[in-house]
């Protein structure tokens, strides 16, 4: 697949901070690029960039083989942009906000009306064509805001925690809803802190820390990054200090935390872990409710390349 996006060398400099340092990144035509990375890693500096939003002190950015520039307005026709804050006209119905945004790109009427139709028949909004904003639930206004985004068929789109604080029949509508854009031929750069949502949608993930990449490649690449491979979780009441340092000094035993009644072991290897513990609680007496096995998940990744920390 030919690059839509490509990004050589990019730093962004404010004083004495580099929000992004030398940044090199690509994002292939027809896939959904995952970019992830934690409070203050670089992602929305590193988007503000690409959209010309931002000068930037040294690099490159290319979007269709072509500069990005400020007054590329050739280029930024093909964007379609959904920021997590929700932006829309309180004034103006489901169907007058989709259209007046639509309308920024598609001067057709009649072309305009298909795409308004297509826009709401992707997001399910068909039932609420005449409500205002302020009559919408959480998900539906959510829902509204990517139709206004995407309403005029751009070939790349960037999507900024669209599922942030909406319920769960909503988020699947709106990942079904981008899954669409994708097979349509659309480009998606996708944004969120839900590890589990970029496992389902994105075809590959760059996971940012620092205005640098620390990895990129499919969860399943990236979870081989692991140090870890293999995670039991037993749930314990009241287990004594004195257990704790029996159980890390197993030999695959990577990690041993217990809180709130629940122990917490990572393995270095994964063979024969669960039998082990197990032969242990019970020779010690220790009585558990549950106990199960899994492998290391996306988030184990991405806590262990950029830290546990708390951000800002």
């Amino acid at each position: 697949m030919e690059n839509l996006i490509e990004i050589k060398n990019l730093t962004k400099q404010y004083k004495e901070l580099k929000a992004i340092d030398g940044l090199s990144l690509e994002v292939k035509q027809g896939e959904i690029l995952g970019l992830l990375g934690p409070n203050g890693s670089g992602k929305s500096t590193t988007i503000n960039c690409i959209l010309s939003l931002l000068n930037f002190s040294e690099g490159e950015i290319k979007i269709f083989g072509k500069q990005m520039k400020p007054d590329a307005y050739d280029i930024k026709a093909k964007i379609g942009v959904v920021f997590q804050d929700v932006a829309v006209f309180e004034e103006l119905t489901v169907q007058e906000n989709i259209d007046y945004f639509c309308g920024l790109y598609i001067k057709d009427k009649a072309k305009r009306k298909q795409y308004l139709d297509d826009a709401i028949e992707l997001v399910g909004l068909e039932e609420f064509r005449k409500f205002y904003p302020k009559q919408l639930s959480g998900g539906l206004l959510r829902r509204l805001n990517i139709a206004c985004g995407i309403a005029h068929k751009p070939k790349l789109i960037f999507l900024d925690e669209p599922t942030v604080a909406v319920d769960p029949q909503s988020r699947n509508n709106i990942l079904d809803g981008i899954k669409k854009l994708r097979d349509k031929g659309a480009t998606i750069v996708y944004t969120t802190h839900y590890m589990e949502e970029v496992e389902i949608i994105c075809d590959r993930i760059i996971i940012l820390d620092k205005g640098k990449v620390l990895a990129t490649g499919t969860a399943d690449e990236l979870k081989e990054l692991a140090k870890i491979e293999e995670k039991v979780t037993v749930e314990v009441n009241d287990l004594a200090t004195k257990h704790i340092e029996p159980i890390q000094k197993m030999e695959t035993v990577h990690e041993v935390t217990y809180h709130g009644n629940v122990l917490l072991v990572t393995y270095k290897q994964g063979k024969n872990n669960l039998v082990d513990l197990m032969d242990y609680l019970k020779k010690e007496n220790i009585p558990y409710n549950k106990i199960y096995s899994e492998r290391p998940t996306l988030n184990d990744v991405f806590l262990e390349l950029t830290g546990k920390e708390l951000r800002d």
